[in-house]
């Protein structure tokens, strides 16, 4: 009896290669095939499922305040206008 199953590295590559939308798309991971039959595949997802967890731990990065931007915004104004008022110097 002839095997019809593609290649294992192959099922492999095509799987690992969907696995950044199957993430994306919070589709249940344990339900898939490939993954009951590979254990390479499963440990990557298994490794990947834990530094997601973990990244979620991370102090969450919050954007700075508008009146931090409009600071910066008055600071460059002013070094603008005093590099206008400046003499040319020669070199």
């Amino acid at each position: 009896m002839t095997d019809t199953r593609p290649n294992h590295s192959q099922d492999c590559a095509e799987f690992q290669e969907k696995l950044p939308d199957l993430f994306e798309s919070q589709t249940d991971l344990s339900s898939l095939q490939h993954l009951k039959t590979c254990e390479n595949c499963a440990a990557l997802v298994r490794d990947l499922e834990y530094i997601a967890q973990q990244a979620k731990l991370l102090l969450p990065i919050h954007d700075p305040s508008p009146e931090v931007w409009d600071r910066i915004e008055n600071a460059m104004q002013q070094d603008t206008a005093s590099d206008a008022a400046a003499p040319a110097t020669r070199s």
